[in-house]
This record gives structure tokens, C-alpha cells and sequence, in this order.
């Protein structure tokens, strides 16, 4: 456990004390979002983020660690096990490494060199692979055995050879070296499996890049367009690199060169090595890329979900369609459903008017402000609608929204649930509008690989894929806090300490007593246990509570400490309530933040987390956020023209470039070369999902729907 440590502390750069105790802090069952908001004095100020680095690493040195203790046993079991082996085992620091050490000891299928053992042919092997200048064939004579099955002395030089090859594919170092030299130096090679055969890969029918220049999202691409069948792909060494490696590593450097010896060499190379170490690569290039695209993924969901949400507002969800018309819902600032209809704009003419005079009569009937527009089928025959009918209702506004994963919400037991009495299409609009007020409350009731901001995610490890997204969503919502008497279970379920059972239960209890009073109320909860408590509190907020630090992210083990920060600084929970806390932080910079800290109980970065929060009791911190493009007007794609400046949301930051909403039906794109002045290695260094950018109109293709912006030297203003 300490190497594992060590490991650790080195890799994400941590001090060893904080990196065991954030160790200690996971095997007692402690979540992230807890460990990194109520623990920092522990960690010293990691973030969700790093922790969870730090926990999948950590699951894979003790699944690494366990691997080799069972390579040992194994070897250990047949009586082969040397010290000198074992402590190479131990200081192997991947799979593969462990994996090479274990190869000539493992069970084996039968094979060609087993079959020449059966027949007594592993002692002139051995004689052979000496390489002492003895004549092969004068050795292989007294090995002429009939009975054996070695009718010849070919049959016997034949054997040694099969048995020489395996005994150098099972090499350990020669495979490590012969890895090292393919990761750095050799090509990939793809051809098209059919040349005239149309399909999305034709970039890559005659293609070819050497592996250290790959990108990931070729990877991935080259993989799925063999998956598919439209690809051959191979990756080798160029010449003959791979072979003279193998070579130059089982000859021993003397003036006599077996040629035996060579040539079982290069026959381990091309038949047993080479296939092994390609297949190797090629799994080593597609798990780098798949855990590229998870990475970028996540980064991507986590602005997405923390969008600031338009609060309050009376908002009418629209989700486009063509043969089943367009679906709308109006909700109430809460999200409660106040009314349904369904129109068809698309169908004719008159459609279109009879869809403005009902809509514009339920606008004006509950005072809708915002309409919410599925980016779906119809969605831009559904917008210029809006945009006729929003010329005669002033103060009106509209946004595009991201309607991935509605529909299968909408399908969902859940959706069934909450809206019994509903079609399966309604739901969908329903959906679409309280993306808009809170898109983290509504988004954690879908399937985070639904929500289409991600590259290649379907090709990915779904269970790895489901880890990192689930622990993006959780990090979201604890980020945020949740209001106990108002959250749904989907979200009350992503609370640090909570699950399926126990949000299903708050959700009862409250149904059954009334809202929470307290969060100390909360222990009630049936199989809400201690431990589960301390887990959850502070994350969750209780508005309707006496006891204002209930509706701050101020967690209940730290009241006290907080009361005594405010009778020192000469205040009273009544001056957080009226937020007459103005002073607060000059006050407690003329106390000195350690010895504040020390006088209430607690770490300075305890103290410096409870003064926030009690300047901002229950305060979002999405508010901060720049606040969502609503619109007006629609542009069309022919509307563009080169060197046009429009204001737009990042909608996607991929490998390649960023995706950008500019009020036209098809996001443009911005390259990654014209994101900014400088060499970027990702997009993701300077921009992320949800920033409003200002962009200019390279070029625009109608005819293949494709727009090409710049940000490069564009006026912000």
C-alpha cells in the first residue's frame, strides 16, 4: 500500500500525507463531493475532479497490485518462482509488463512449440539457443526418434526451431522493447475495403500517419470504420525495424552468428510477436482514445449542466415535428404544468396561422416570457414561426434548446410517473421548457450518454463511460446544493450519501409530513442513517428551516464554528438572514484568517467556505454565470455571408474544433486553428460549453449545410 501511495503522490503530484489520507477518507465510504468540500484540511484543496483521477488510478494499482500477487502464486505453485523474478514482477508498473513476465510460466493452448516438446525436443532447443558454434544439425542427430514422431533430422531442426521462436516471443524485455519502438515509430496503414462504396469514412480509404501523430478522434473513426466493414487497417514498423529488434536481442553478440538462431527469430517475429504487439498497439491507441473522448465528454456535460437557468419566468416548451405536429407545454415558474396543445406549422398555411392566433392566445393568457425550441426535426420551420408571431408580442423572447435525450425520458417509467396523465410526445415539451429554467434539475433525469455532447461516446466502455458521466452529474449537483422539498428523486438520488432507496423515501416522508423543517429532520428518514447523514447534509438545503445555516452549504458538524465566527466578528444570525453581512470578510482579515480558524474550531479552509456562505445564504452559484442568448429574430443559412460578426453559444468542444450556435439552424464551426492567436493543444483550453462568443463568417456551404467561423481578431463589442 505504500508503493501505491508513493505511485500516486508522484502521478498527480501530491503530497503523500494528503494522497493517503483522501485514501483512508474512500475506504471509510466517503464520497467525493463530501471528501472534497467538507474535508480540504485532510487533502489540502483537491478538487472533484483530481479526486476522481485519484480514485480510478487508485482502483487500478490495487487491481495491478492483485494481479501480480496472483502471477506469483502461479509461478510460485509450479516451483519456478526465483527471487530475482519476483521482485521483477513487483516493480512492474503496468498490466502489460506483469503480463510479459508471467507468459512463459502461463498454461498454454497447444501449439507448435508444445508439440515439439511432447516429442523430447526442449533439450537441443536449449543446445541450440546456446549459440556455442556448434553445427545444428550435428546436434539434432541423436534426436532422430521414430517412436517420437521425429522421423527426420528436418522433423527435428523443424521442433528446436518452433521451441527457440516461442522461447523469444516469451521474452519479457524483447516484447517491452519491441512495444516501446511501436508506440514511437511505427504507421498505420488503412485501406478501403470496397474503393467505390459510399460511406462517412472516405477520408481514410487511402490513409496512412504515424502513430505518435494520431489523433484521437481518428482513432476512433478508423476503428468504427472497421467495425463497420469499410476499413482494413494494419500498424507495422517501416522496413524491416521490427525484425532486426528481435534479431539483434537473441543473438549473442559473438563473431560466430547462429543462422539457425536468426532464422527462428524472424520466424517469432512474423508469426508470434508482431501479430501480438500490432493487436497490443492497436487496443492501447483505441482505449487512449476512448478515454480521451470520455474526458471530453465530461468536460463537456459539466458547463452543460451548470448553465445558468432562466428562474421564475412563466415559459412555454415547443418540441418540433412534421407528422405529429409541434407539441406544447406551458409551465409556471416552478415547472408546474399548466397547460398542453398540439399545433402543425409545417402542414399548410393556414396551420401555420390557425398554430400563431392559439399560441399567442396561450401566451397571453398566463403571461408567458420565454419560449424553449427543440433543436430537433422542424425545429427551423417551428423558430421562423415563432419569430411571425413573437412581431406582435413585445417583451417575448426565445432560445434554441438542446433537446437530446427528451425523447427518451419522455419514454421513460419515470417520465410514466411523473406524468401519468400525459402522452409520451407532450412530455417531451414539457421537458424542453424546464431545460430552459433549470437545465441541471431536468438533465439528471436523463441517461447522461443521451445528451449529445460528446465524440465517439457509443464506441467507448460503457460501464467506464457511465462511471465518469455519473460522477460529472454528482459533482454538478452537489456543486449547486438542492432544495430537500422541492428536488424530484432523480435529483435528490445524485446527493453525496444518497441513492435510489433513500431519495424514493425523502420524497415519501415529505409527501407524508409536509415539507422539512429542519435538515436534522432528515434523520427520520427511514434507512437515511448516520453515516448517510453526514454525507448528505450539507448539500442540502432547507429554506422553510428557523435555522438559516439550514439553507447554506454550511454543513451541520461546522454550526457551531460558524455561530462563533459571527459573535466574533460582533454579528448575529439575524444580520445573515437581512444579509447585512457586508464587513464580514474585513473583519475576519483584521482577526487573521488562522487564528479565527483556531478560535472556532476548525481549518482555515473550513472558516474560508462558512464566511462565503454566510454572505450568500442559499446562493446559486450558476447565478454568476453569463446569462443564455435569448432571441428575437432567426437568420437563415443564406442570410451569411463572409466577415458577418454574430453573437453565439458553444454548443460542443471536440478534438477538432468548437461547435457554435449563431441563431442559424446549423451550428457552425469553429476550427481549432481559428479559435485564437495562439497553438492550442484542445479547444477545451480556452473555451467550454454554454460561453457566449463572438464570431465571424469564414466561409458558408449551403448545399452541405456547413458553416465556417473564426474567432481570431473579432471585435468583442
Amino acid at each position: 500500500m505504500e508503493t501505491i501511495i508513493t505511485t500516486l503522490a508522484q502521478e498527480l503530484g501530491q503530497k503523500p500525507q494528503y494522497v493517503e489520507n483522501v485514501v483512508t477518507l474512500l475506504d471509510e465510504g466517503n464520497t467525493i463531493p463530501f471528501i472534497a468540500r467538507y474535508r480540504k484540511e485532510l487533502h489540502g484543496g483537491m478538487d472533484d475532479t483530481t479526486l476522481r483521477n485519484l480514485e480510478t488510478r487508485l482502483n487500478y494499482l490495487r487491481n495491478l497490485q492483485e494481479r501480480k500477487e496472483e502471477i506469483i502464486r502461479a509461478i510460485d505453485g509450479q516451483e519456478k518462482l526465483t527471487p530475482e523474478l519476483e521482485s521483477a514482477i513487483l516493480a512492474a508498473k503496468t498490466l502489460a509488463e506483469a503480463e510479459d513476465l508471467y507468459r512463459p510460466y502461463k498454461q498454454k493452448r497447444r501449439t507448435r512449440a508444445t508439440v515439439a516438446m511432447e516429442k523430447g525436443l526442449e533439450p537441443l532447443a536449449l543446445a541450440i539457443f546456446d549459440q556455442t558454434g556448434e553445427d545444428p544439425s550435428e546436434l539434432a542427430k541423436e534426436y532422430i526418434d521414430s517412436e517420437k514422431g521425429v522421423e527426420t533430422l528436418e522433423d527435428a531442426l523443424a521442433g528446436a526451431s518452433d521451441i527457440i521462436a516461442e522461447m523469444i516471443s516469451d521474452n519479457p524485455d524483447i516484447r517491452k522493447a519491441l512495444r516501446l519502438k511501436m508506440e514511437s515509430r511505427a504507421v498505420v496503414t488503412v485501406q478501403a475495403t470496397d474503393p467505390e462504396a459510399e460511406s462517412v469514412y472516405t477520408l481514410y480509404y487511402d490513409f496512412t500517419a504515424p502513430v505518435s501523430r494520431l489523433m484521437n478522434h481518428q482513432i476512433l473513426a478508423i476503428h468504427r470504420g472497421e467495425r463497420e466493414g469499410f476499413l482494413k487497417v494494419s500498424a507495422a514498423l517501416p522496413g524491416n525495424e521490427g525484425q532486426a529488434l528481435v534479431c539483434r536481442m537473441s543473438l549473442k553478440p559473438t563473431m560466430w552468428v547462429s543462422a539457425f538462431v536468426k532464422a527462428a527469430a524472424e520466424d517469432a517475429f512474423d508469426r508470434l510477436i508482431a501479430p501480438s504487439v500490432e493487436r497490443e498497439l492497436r487496443n492501447t491507441l483505441t482505449d487512449r482514445a476512448a478515454e480521451s473522448a470520455i474526458a471530453n465528454f465530461a468536460l463537456n456535460l459539466k458547463p452543460l449542466l451548470m448553465q445558468r437557468p432562466v428562474k421564475g419566468f412563466v415559459t412555454m416548451g415547443l418540441d418540433p415535428g412534421f407528422k405529429n405536429g409541434c407539441k406544447v407545454a406551458v409551465v409556471d415558474g416552478t415547472g408546474r404544468v399548466l397547460d398542453t396543445t398540439v399545433v402543425y406549422p409545417t402542414f399548410s398555411q393556414r396551420k401555420k396561422d390557425e398554430a400563431i392566433v392559439n399560441l399567442s392566445a396561450m401566451i397571453r393568457k398566463y403571461s408567458v416570457r420565454h419560449l424553449a425550441i427543440g433543436n430537433g426535426t422542424a425545429s427551423r420551420e417551428t423558430e421562423a414561426m415563432a419569430v411571425e408571431m413573437l412581431k406582435n408580442l413585445p417583451g417575448v423572447s426565445y432560445m434554441i434548446v438542446n433537446e437530446a435525450g427528451a425523447s427518451v425520458y419522455s419514454a421513460s417509467k419515470l417520465a410514466a410517473e411523473e406524468f401519468p396523465d400525459y402522452d409520451v410526445n407532450l412530455r417531451s415539451a414539457v421537458s424542453i421548457a424546464r431545460r430552459l429554467q433549470d437545465p441541471l434539475a431536468e438533465l439528471v433525469k436523463i441517461d447522461p450518454k443521451a445528451i449529445g455532447v460528446g465524440q465517439y461516446q457509443h464506441d467507448c466502455p460503457q460501464k467506464r463511460l457511465d462511471e465518469a458521466l455519473g460522477g460529472v452529474v454528482e459533482d454538478c449537483v452537489n456543486a449547486v446544493g438542492v432544495d430537500v422539498n422541492t428536488a424530484s428523486m432523480s435529483l435528490l438520488q445524485q446527493v453525496s450519501g444518497l441513492n435510489s432507496t433513500t431519495a424514493k423515501n425523502v420524497v415519501a416522508y415529505r409527501e407524508e409530513n409536509g415539507a422539512f423543517t429542519s435538515r436534522s429532520q432528515l434523520k427520520k428518514v427511514p434507512k437515511l442513517g448516520p453515516k448517510a447523514y453526514q454525507q448528505c447534509a450539507g448539500f442540502l438545503r432547507v429554506p422553510e428551516s428557523k435555522e438559516v445555516l439550514d439553507n447554506t452549504g454550511v454543513h451541520p458538524e461546522a454550526y457551531d464554528a460558524a455561530e462563533t465566527l459571527l459573535t466574533l466578528c460582533g454579528y448575529t444570525k439575524a444580520d445573515v438572514i437581512s444579509g447585512n453581512l457586508t464587513e464580514l470578510q474585513s473583519r475576519v482579515d483584521s482577526l487573521g484568517i488562522a487564528d479565527a480558524a483556531e478560535r472556532c474550531g476548525v481549518g482555515v479552509p473550513t472558516l474560508e467556505d462558512v464566511v462565503k456562505e454566510l454572505q450568500k445564504p442559499g446562493r446559486d452559484p450558476r447565478d454568476d454565470l453569463p446569462a443564455p442568448i435569448l432571441r428575437t429574430d432567426v437568420l437563415e443559412i443564406k442570410d451569411l455571408k463572409p466577415g458577418m460578426v454574430l453573437s453565439g453559444t458553444v454548443r460542443n468542444v471536440i478534438d477538432f474544433g468548437v461547435f457554435v450556435d449563431i441563431g442559424v439552424h446549423q451550428d457552425g464551426l469553429v476550427h481549432i486553428s481559428q479559435v485564437c492567436n495562439r497553438k492550442l493543444r484542445h479547444p477545451s483550453e480556452v473555451l467550454q460549453v454554454g460561453d457566449i462568443v463572438k464570431v465571424s463568417v469564414l466561409e458558408v456551404d449551403e448545399k452541405r449545410k456547413r458553416i465556417s467561423l473564426t474567432m481570431k481578431n473579432v471585435p468583442k463589442e
